[in-house]
This record gives structure tokens, C-alpha cells and sequence, in this order.
């Protein structure tokens, strides 16, 4: 059988773990206006048993203009600790379709200091299907300590991006779409131009997954091959608002690389920016 992801756990593994102590199960999904489908109503409508809905936008820094920037460590813990969460916990992340905006969770946590964090593998939408376990009913929660610990070495800034594109110090992963990586689809998000940063390679979030499960790691290996990103070489993931730059940090560290940050602003920044460079057309 071919070797899967360290950080993904099979729907039998969650299962078989339902109710546990020190359990923590969290709904992360989100979707673009264009997809029509509310994430919040499709929680309350139905998850598993025990799982907590995680808000992207609440959990974003309402200090920035940007969506979906970082929180600030102390507005994190209080916000998780708020969920029952603790540094300690067995935490499991999904999606609806899978592997889409769970990831940025699961980064999210281990950016902060969180040890044992995982993606259910498959999404919910798969979960269901199967006729596993989902329920209508509010998750009882009690608020916990949830102490951080922030690893500023992952997250990369508007400036480390400047220099990045100018010395190419790091190679640039972007999980955006390839219509919208060549500048040929338009952003979703009004006011970007479009195309991507100079020097980057297009690794689409969803070419490193199949019907929403992660892929082996021989197969994530040849889709960076693909790309032509060096797997020995430093890395920045980027995407359109810092969510699906996730997918592909954690598929680089599922094949065991480490030297790898992710760009929080991402396109919404550096599309946004009047004097960013922008290269169109292929990698």
C-alpha cells in the first residue's frame, strides 16, 4: 500500500475515536461566494458528533484589510481556548469536500504550537456519504487553557516577499488555479491584477489531492517533479488569500520538507499592490 501523509487520519481512525477525552473535532470549511454552499448552515445542519465549527472570517486579524490574515497570538488562544482547545489535545481538522481549507487550519494550530494535529482525510462530504456518524446537535463546550506558542519562521511578510521575488532566495509555490497562475482567469476578489509573482511555480491545491483525499506521498513528490520545484531547496507557499497555500505546505511537509513558510497576504497583497512585479503565461 502505498505511504500516505503523516498528518491525515482515515474516517475509520475518527471513528473508532468519537467522544473520547481529549478529542478536539473541528469544521473548517469555507467556500467562495461562486460555490453556493454556506458553510456555517451546512454545520448546523448536520456534522460529527463532537465537532466544532471553526469561522475563517472570525478567526482572521480584524485589524487587517486583507481576509483571512493570522490572528496575533493572544487573540488565537483566547478565541481556541474559548472552543475547549488545549495545546495538549488530539485535534482533527475538516472540510466539506476535503483537503480545500482544512489545511489552513491544520497550519494554523501547528504555527501556534500545537503538537498533534490532524486532517480527517476525505472531508466530510466523503464522511457522509459512507453513512458514518452526523448530528444536528450544539457541541458542549468547556472553555479550557489553550497556551500559544508562535513560530514566526513559518509565516512569510509583504517584505520577506519583496525580497524573496528580487533574490529568489526561496522557490514560490502558488496554489492558485493554473487559468489564474497564467493571467488568464480572472480573480475572484475585485481589484487584484492578475497573473502571479515573478520566478513562481503553479502548484494548483487541487492537483495534490483526489475527490478530496490527500495523495500518496510518491504521487505528491511528482507533482512538485512537475512543477519544478526542488524539494531540496527553501519554499513559500502563496494562493489567493493565504487559505489554500496551506494545501501545499502540507503536502511538503507530508513528503518530509521543512524549510518551508507561507505567505499570509498572498495574491490579495501582492495583486492588490500597485508596484508588486507581475509575470503572466506559463511558470
Amino acid at each position: 500500500m502505498a505511504d500516505k501523509s503523516p498528518f491525515v487520519v482515515s474516517a475509520d481512525w475518527l471513528q473508532e475515536r468519537l467522544g473520547q477525552p481529549g478529542l478536539s473535532i473541528l469544521d473548517a470549511s469555507w467556500y467562495l461566494p461562486a460555490q453556493n454552499r454556506d458553510a456555517k448552515a451546512e454545520y448546523e445542519a448536520g456534522h460529527i458528533p463532537g465537532a466544532i465549527f471553526f469561522d475563517h472570517e472570525e478567526m482572521s486579524d480584524p485589524d487587517s484589510s486583507l481576509p483571512h490574515t493570522l490572528l496575533k497570538a493572544d487573540a488565537f488562544a483566547a478565541a481556541v481556548s474559548s472552543m475547549g482547545i488545549t495545546n495538549e489535545d488530539t485535534i482533527v481538522v475538516y472540510d466539506g469536500p476535503g483537503m480545500t481549507t482544512s489545511p489552513r487550519v491544520w497550519w494554523m494550530f501547528r504555527t501556534f504550537g500545537a503538537k498533534n494535529v490532524s486532517i480527517l482525510d476525505g472531508g466530510f462530504d466523503n464522511w457522509k456519504n459512507a453513512g458514518r456518524p452526523v448530528t444536528d446537535e450544539v457541541t458542549k463546550i468547556a472553555p479550557s487553557a489553550f497556551v500559544p506558542n508562535f513560530d514566526a519562521g513559518k509565516v512569510a511578510s509583504f517584505t520577506d516577499m519583496r525580497e524573496i521575488v528580487e533574490s529568489k532566495s526561496r522557490q514560490i509555490a502558488d496554489a492558485r488555479s493554473a487559468g489564474r497562475f497564467k493571467g488568464v482567469d480572472p480573480e475572484p476578489r475585485a481589484g487584484l491584477r492578475s497573473g502571479h509573482m515573478p520566478g513562481a511555480r503553479s502548484v494548483p491545491s487541487s492537483s495534490l489531492s483526489e475527490n478530496g483525499y490527500l495523495k500518496d506521498i510518491n504521487s505528491l513528490r511528482q507533482v512538485f517533479d512537475d512543477a519544478g520545484v526542488d524539494l531540496s531547496q527553501p519554499v513559500v507557499t502563496s494562493c489567493g488569500s493565504g487559505i489554500t497555500a496551506a494545501v501545499i505546505t502540507l503536502a511538503l511537509e507530508s513528503v518530509g520538507h521543512k524549510d518551508n513558510v507561507l505567505y499570509d497576504g498572498s495574491w490579495s497583497e501582492w495583486g492588490g499592490t500597485k508596484d508588486t512585479p507581475v509575470a503572466t503565461g506559463e511558470a
